[in-house]
């Protein structure tokens, strides 16, 4: 989910941070800049596309055989949604979606600046991928601290204005600038080069519900989930984007237990019983009720 640029809020609540960061000279390409992730062992096995009938684009974490953690934005809409993985060849498969589980303090239809919920999502998939996959274990992350690198890949395009660059697994450097309060609690991860001031690495369309994780190839950890994004500071007024600037992240070490409990329902629902209708379509997500 893309915003306009929250200037404001990330000046007044970043302003230290910014002043203080040291800014290292090493190369930051971003998912909206083209570091394709070729690796037959890397994130292919771990990072999928969600995919909606309406036209939608989500990226997604493999955190069981067939359970896919995503940001609740990605599936609020009453449509029909697949997943797509692709194998040690680089070679697209779509698996559809049974059901889905938003977290039930989600509020859909509210922008990411008054979204009071959090922007969380599990999808049961209608069959369990197999050994070519590997998930990724959403227990024991931890917080994200402020300083820290960590590292996001996703789906989705590499500008706003390229559309048709979108479907390619990318990935990039970034690091963690602190919390930001707007209605929600996020996480904020940029460009460690840039950090902000101009256009760098970060999410853009498409890359919404992918992970944010820490570690390295054949050691990553999923420490986050990505909600939205804003522009950088410095934009040209002619061409504002709401990319490559701050990315926001639902950081999932403050919702274990959600997903530890919601992922352990959804194991246990057979896909004869997820309700659905037509080809997936309308009420197939099963939501519990709302905490009060």
């Amino acid at each position: 989910m893309l915003v306009s640029p929250l200037r404001k809020a990330f000046l007044g609540a970043f302003s230290g941070v910014l002043a203080g960061a040291a800014l290292l000279p090493s190369p930051a390409r971003a998912v909206i800049q083209g570091e394709v992730s070729r690796d037959p062992n890397g994130l292919r096995a771990s990072v999928v596309r969600i995919e909606s009938t309406q036209g939608e684009i989500c990226s997604g974490t493999l955190i069981g055989p067939d359970l896919v953690l995503t940001a609740a934005h990605c599936v609020m809409h009453r449509a029909g949604y697949s997943v797509v993985v692709v194998d040690r060849q680089f070679r697209p498969r779509r698996v559809g979606a049974a059901a889905a589980s938003m977290h039930p303090d989600f509020v859909p239809g509210t922008t990411p600046e008054d979204q009071p919920g959090v922007d969380l999502a599990l999808i049961k998939l209608s069959e369990p991928l197999g050994a070519d996959f590997l998930p990724l274990d959403p227990r024991g992350g931890g917080s994200i601290a402020t300083g820290e690198s960590v590292d996001i890949a996703g789906f989705g395009v590499v500008a706003e204005n390229r559309r048709n660059t979108a479907r390619t697994l990318r990935q990039a450097h970034l690091v963690s600038i602190g919390s930001l309060q707007v209605a929600n609690r996020v996480t904020v991860v940029t460009d460690r080069r840039r950090m902000a001031e101009t256009a760098g690495a970060g999410a853009c369309l498409g890359d919404s519900g992918g992970p944010i994780l820490r570690g390295g190839p054949g050691g990553y950890q999923i420490v986050g989930v990505v909600s939205w994004s804003s522009g950088a500071m410095q934009q040209n007024t002619r061409m504002r984007t709401a990319c490559g600037g701050f990315t926001a992240v639902t950081p999932i070490g403050e919702h274990a237990g959600w997903i530890a409990s919601r992922a352990a329902e959804l194991a246990r629902l057979q896909v004869s019983e997820a309700p659905r209708e037509r080809a997936g379509r309308a009420d197939w997500m099963a939501r519990p009720a709302r905490r009060r």
